[in-house]
């Protein structure tokens, strides 16, 4: 099954990249939007992971985790990897708490390293995706309004991580929990 390690929103800051993204999809610049309900930060990409191995990617997550604390994030900013000018991602970037993010990630990484999954070879960057550029037309002025737009939330507690399963269907992917590993108070 496909399989990820994220970090989920609660349902009234999705509510809110909701409206965010309401007047960037009205630019109808060509890009595959993430349903506001889907949004989270993932901490670790498995891909196809059989059903034998769940349990070990659940007990090295639980192992990585172990001494991480309940924190404080905030979403502030957007941008686009791998920059405005040729955007293929466009992104809220996690403001206060990505220091606490980085790390969870970094030792969820050396983790699944050890179960056999390899380590990303690029440096973590804590941010949320918004939307999937599919063609460079009319993304100038998505370009712009992205840039021009203040936007940040209030504080969100960081209680849990999740391990998720992944399953693509035509409208859109499907997330299922498959299980929640709580941070310490």
């Amino acid at each position: 099954m496909r399989t990820f390690i994220a970090v989920e929103l609660p349902e009234n800051i999705k509510n809110k990249i909701g409206e965010l993204q309401a007047p960037l999809k009205k630019t109808k610049a060509f890009v595959s939007w993430v349903k506001p309900e889907n949004i989270h930060i993932t901490l670790k990409f498995l891909g196809e992971v059989p059903e034998e191995k769940i349990n070990e990617v659940f007990s090295a997550t639980g192992l990585a985790l172990k001494n991480a604390k309940k924190f404080k994030i905030n979403l502030k900013e957007m941008g686009a990897f791998p920059d405005f000018r040729r955007p293929r991602v466009i992104w809220i970037g996690a403001g206060m708490g990505g220091e606490e993010l980085s790390n969870m990630a970094n030792k969820i990484e050396e983790e699944m390293e050890k179960i056999g999954y390899p380590k990303e070879n690029r440096k973590f960057s804590p941010h949320f995706t918004m939307g999937r550029v599919k063609s460079p037309k009319g993304i100038e002025k998505l370009m712009e309004l992205v840039k021009s737009t203040d936007f940040e939330t209030e504080d969100i507690e960081v209680n849990e991580v999740t391990v998720m399963k992944s399953q693509l269907h035509p409208a859109g992917a499907i997330y299922t929990p498959l299980k929640k590993i709580p941070l310490l108070d």
